[in-house]
């Protein structure tokens, strides 16, 4: 769970000034920032925030007072009670367990594109975006490469065309051999843009998953971005998930 997820879901503004400094200090233990805390550090988390900076002595002596910290041994230090820790996990089991969730902003393709439900093409374009906008961009370069072939087959199986791309085994062939006959493919009919970028994404998405000394960068992904978001669009609606 990200800081402003959590801030959220607890309310946070709406808290007193102890409750938050209860709250910013069980954050910060459970993303394994610290053990124990100062109030000095309580004080700057919250001003970090955005908040009014506590008065140290009122919140020194709040902490002292209270039952939901206790002394942690050094000089002004103090962490949750056990008791205290335990109702925290309790109401907030996200935070104590890893979320699948993925956190993207439609940063390369925006999900919207999308019209028709298909679960698994949408966990690929939430990755696509997150993962550049986490700086993966390897990653992000072979995710693209995927959608782009798994976009394809599913144009050529909605236009009853697949055994043009199915080897005698009944296999689906490789992406180089599956876009040399979309290319030229006339029931297919891809723009002239997504015939001259399929072998530009298929050759980025290889050189991040098999070239040795080689790496994307942003720079590279965001030349491409507007170019893959039309061919991407374009084999949306060839594929029958848009309309």
């Amino acid at each position: 769970m990200l800081l402003t997820e959590f801030l959220n879901k607890s309310d946070f503004s709406k808290q007193t000034e102890f409750r938050r400094s209860l709250l910013i200090t069980y954050f910060n233990l459970k993303k394994g920032h610290a053990t124990s805390f100062s109030p000095v550090q309580i004080a700057d988390s919250l001003h970090a925030l955005g908040y009014a900076r506590p008065n140290l002595s009122r919140l020194r002596n709040a902490i002292k007072k209270s039952k939901v910290f206790v002394a942690a041994g050094g000089i002004d230090q103090y962490k949750i009670h056990p008791a205290s820790l335990e109702a925290l996990d309790t109401e907030f089991p996200a935070l104590t367990t890893k979320s699948e969730e993925i956190i993207s902003y439609d940063s390369v393709l925006p999900e919207a594109l999308l019209q028709k439900e298909r679960g698994f093409i949408r966990s690929l374009i939430k990755q696509i975006n997150s993962s550049y906008e986490n700086n993966i961009f390897d990653g992000c370069a072979v995710l693209m490469r995927r959608l782009m072939e798994i976009l394809l087959i599913l144009s050529y199986e909605e236009l009853k065309i697949e055994s043009c791309i199915r080897n005698g085994n009944g296999d689906y062939k490789p992406l180089e051999a599956i876009i040399t006959d979309a290319v030229g493919n006339s029931t297919l009919r891809l723009s002239r843009n997504s015939k001259e970028y399929l072998p530009i994404f298929r050759k980025l998405g290889n050189f991040s998953a098999h070239k040795i000394f080689y790496n994307a960068d942003r720079k590279l992904i965001e030349s491409n971005i507007i170019d893959f978001r039309a061919t991407a669009e374009e084999l949306l609606y060839k594929a029958g998930l848009r309309t």
